[in-house]
């Protein structure tokens, strides 16, 4: 069943599992309200145990691009498509926040990253990355890092 991330009233529906879970609600509604003041899009998450396709696409950009596989328990998704940019969302119980940003017509624009919730451990696949901070009033302090994706998807 999907879910429209409320970014004024936050909830943990759907990340309750996680031991961050109100960091994490607040980094989802982070990219909630992200979504609705850039592109007036409604975000929408579904399950993980209800979107396996997904899930597949971004392992299989993990692993061919940079040979990484979470051991962390995928709790949402989310797909979608603005302007030219398709856009894919995992949220993960360990409050890791990944984002697949792939557009349509020019490779040159093509990214994975990684948010990290407030509280977190950073996870051991990510040891190689560095992290930038970044202030949120939903999700308190953010830590971010992304790939650039070199092959075709």
């Amino acid at each position: 069943m999907s879910y429209i991330v409320d970014f004024k009233d936050v909830s943990t529906i759907g990340v309750e599992s996680s031991p961050v879970a109100e960091a994490l609600a607040g980094l989802r509604a982070n990219e909630a309200r992200y979504f609705m003041n850039k592109y007036k899009h409604k975000f929408t998450v579904v399950p993980a145990s209800e979107s396996q396709e997904t899930l597949d696409y971004v392992n299989r950009i993990l692993k061919e691009e940079r040979e990484i596989e979470f051991s962390a328990k995928p709790l949402e998704t989310s797909q979608f498509q603005v302007e030219n940019i398709q856009f894919t969302y995992v949220f993960y119980e360990d409050g890791l926040g990944l984002n697949v940003m792939y557009t349509v017509d020019d490779p040159k624009k093509r990214a994975v990253g990684f948010k990290l919730s407030d509280g977190m451990e950073e996870p051991k696949e990510l040891e190689k990355f560095k992290f930038a901070r970044q202030k949120s009033k939903l999700a308190g302090t953010i830590r971010g890092s992304f790939f650039v994706i070199k092959k075709e998807y």
